[in-house]
């Protein structure tokens, strides 16, 4: 298993991303791009950041100093059970109310509501149990 937020494991995780229709198919359906970071909650800069330009993830590696659309943040103990026991749509919500899971930017509420953006979504966290 790649470390969390490698280049490799953001790498593989793109790679998962694109092979997964109910992500990369559903997001194209919509015309979704964004620049994705995510990282630790108590750390001032994102890890790592993921391109996605029209719901294909084009391009992934260690944060640069891209601006993110998103900028997902957990501890390390929450992001490392996460890649083992996938989030759903419960579940999510509670982490995202109990604050285990952060936007430091985007609008989850609005987002979680818009189930052509919230189900790929949530399916995409599940990916990270495959890296």
């Amino acid at each position: 298993m790649a470390e969390l937020f490698s280049d490799e494991w953001i790498n593989a995780l793109k790679d998962e991303w694109n092979n997964e229709p109910e992500v990369s198919d559903a997001l194209a359906k919509i015309d979704f791009s964004s620049v994705i970071t995510c990282g630790y909650k108590n750390e001032d800069q994102p890890r790592c950041v993921f391109v996605v330009e029209n719901g294909v993830a084009t391009r992934a590696g260690l944060y640069d100093g891209e601006t993110p659309d998103w900028d997902m943040r957990a501890d390390e103990k929450n992001w490392g059970k996460w890649t083992t026991t996938p989030l759903n749509m419960a579940s999510m919500g509670i982490a995202f109310t109990m604050g285990k899971l952060k936007f430091k930017t985007g609008d989850f509420k609005a987002m979680i509501k818009n189930p052509s953006m919230a189900v790929p979504f949530v399916k995409s966290f599940g990916l990270m149990t495959k890296i």
